[in-house]
């Protein structure tokens, strides 16, 4: 028989929260063993009563959910957060993954489908309501995007960018032009270029200009 996962219930409203035990009480494949009306109430649970797998709401008082994901993470790197949330705004979905969850759903989603993504999240999976996966990705999209238009914005070429970031990997010229299958004297051309385009004057002052664009 399959052992049923423990969940713990992150919720300041009451209701909600009773409600949301309530429903899943249905279902045989889990089983509530407590719930938190904030954050550090569920922190300090959590040192007692470890549960497998947290429904974690974003907006509670004293410590929020993105705060205690972070804090839960740090500390007990084994249990699962999925977010549930009635906020679907970019800054808080990047900042929930960020800290550390594992999945992002809806408040409005069906109880079944909650459970179904706890399953998920236990066989090793990243649940995430249609609508946030889609904003997830036109964010990464967007990152990618901005990344390239940085470059540009600075003129580094394809080639100048495969030099560079060999020698954030720590490889001298001769590496560099051996794994790029150009001589040494071309690498050494395009690190002349890419410290006037970039304005510095080292091989550590051009990486970490790349590293604080985003680049690597």
């Amino acid at each position: 028989m399959k052992m049923k996962v423990k969940v713990a219930i992150a919720e300041d409203n009451q209701d909600l929260r009773e409600s949301l035990k309530a429903s899943l009480g249905y279902f045989s494949e889990v089983e509530v063993i407590f719930s938190a009306s904030n954050g550090l109430d569920l922190v300090n649970k959590c040192t007692a009563l470890q549960p497998q797998v947290i429904l974690m709401d974003i907006e509670m008082p004293v410590m929020n959910g993105i705060e205690a994901t972070a804090n839960l993470k740090a500390n007990y790197p084994s249990i699962k957060v999925l977010m549930l949330t009635v906020f679907d705004d970019d800054n808080k979905i990047m900042e929930a993954i960020l800290a550390g969850a594992n999945g992002y759903l809806l408040k409005e989603e069906h109880p079944r489908q909650i459970v179904g993504a706890i399953q998920d999240i236990m066989e090793g999976g990243a649940p995430m309501s249609p609508s946030i996966a889609l904003k997830t990705l036109n964010i990464l999209r967007h990152q990618n995007k901005s990344q390239e238009v940085a470059k540009s914005d600075f003129g580094i070429s394809e080639r100048e960018m495969q030099v560079l970031t060999r020698l954030a990997e720590g490889k001298n010229y001769n590496e560099v032009s051996e794994s790029l299958f150009i001589s040494p004297k071309t690498v050494r051309n395009h690190i002349q270029n890419i410290y006037t385009k970039l304005q510095v004057n080292s091989k550590l002052a051009a990486i970490d200009k790349a590293r604080s664009l985003g680049w690597m």
